[in-house]
């Protein structure tokens, strides 16, 4: 019998600045089996997320990805042999599965998802989803009126939590790179305005869309766009603190906000968070979103590469701004 290749990126190199392809080395080694209490489980579909960045690079929330071994990334796929009756062959599940073909577990660390495509469990359910709905409405629970302001507004989160900020009844500004984003915002997903960070500065431009100031920002970028949102808070504003991508890449510490005083001085809130933090309430916001995605209230896009092969040099268009909705890889 020929025996099956499990294809696999591995990090060897702490990044600095942006993914490098000399960050990572391509190994072929044949597919794993299962042992007594093991699955194995073929992978489908891989997130590309902003946090592959912090994982390559240091110790953050999980510890850093070990030099040498397979790229962590959050993964769909399907358990194709199974020693452990608890996860029957063609079990959905997600988890940690990395940059790779095949990922061999006890279980402890999947979680079965509905048979539901790729697509639609990364574009609008799954962590993408999770992070918009609790980042959202848990930390700054909007209400009817006020002004949101959501920054990476094009990208797969910012693009859900502004329509979650309609339907909830707010006035919702994007900030998003170029006039094609702007305008899928406004003329796609119903956001009340856009600003192009792009097309000069932000401040004045953002000033103009928020005349009434900003009750509530979901900040994904930092820098030169958080401090501008800064600027125009509100009594008791609130802020969710999502990411800070654009210091992601940095090989220097940019300095603080310069409108950080504001915070104190209109009494506002600022709570950054990690999704896991709101595992217990996925069950609601998966069903909430599908109801919303059922009745049309809600849209999303998917930014598709084909070939795992490809990861590497796609995972920089989140940090370059190049990708619109959510980035993934189909193998």
């Amino acid at each position: 019998m020929t025996t099956r290749i499990n294809r696999q990126w591995r990090l060897v190199a702490r990044p600095v600045g942006l993914f490098k392809p000399t960050d990572f080395e391509w190994h072929e080694v044949p597919e794993p089996d299962p042992g007594d209490g093991q699955v194995l489980v073929k992978v489908e579909c891989l997130s590309l997320d902003p946090t592959n960045r912090g994982w390559a690079s240091m110790d953050t929330y999980l510890p850093a990805v070990p030099l040498g071994d397979v790229m962590r990334g959050i993964a769909i796929g399907r358990v194709e042999a199974s020693r452990n009756p608890a996860w029957p062959v063609g079990t959905r599940v997600q988890g940690l599965l990395g940059w790779q073909d095949y990922y061999l577990s006890d279980g402890a660390d999947l979680r079965r998802i509905p048979d539901v495509p790729a697509d639609a469990w990364f574009g609008a359910l799954g962590h993408i989803g999770l992070t918009a709905y609790c980042g959202l409405l848990d930390i700054t629970q909007p209400k009817k009126g006020e002004t949101l302001v959501v920054s990476a507004a094009a990208g797969a989160v910012g693009s859900l939590v502004g329509q979650i900020g309609k339907i909830k009844g707010c006035r919702v500004v994007g900030i998003a790179g170029g006039p094609e984003k702007c305008g899928w915002l406004t003329q796609d997903l119903g956001f009340d305005a856009a600003v192009d960070y792009k097309a000069g500065k932000v401040l004045p431009a953002l000033q103009a869309a928020c005349p009434d100031g900003i009750d509530v920002v979901f900040e994904n970028v930092g820098g030169e766009i958080l401090d501008a949102s800064l600027a125009l808070l509100n009594l008791h504003a609130r802020i969710s603190l999502c990411g800070l991508i654009s210091g992601y890449n940095a090989t220097r510490r940019e300095p603080g906000p310069y409108n950080f005083g504001n915070v104190l001085v209109r009494r506002a809130r600022i709570e950054g968070f990690i999704v896991m933090d709101f595992a217990h309430r996925a069950q609601e916001a998966y069903g909430e979103l599908g109801r919303w995605l059922a009745e049309g209230k809600l849209k999303y896009r998917v930014d598709t590469v084909f070939g795992l092969e490809h990861a590497v040099v796609s995972i920089n268009r989140l940090f370059e701004g190049t990708n619109t909705g959510k980035l993934i890889i189909k193998l």
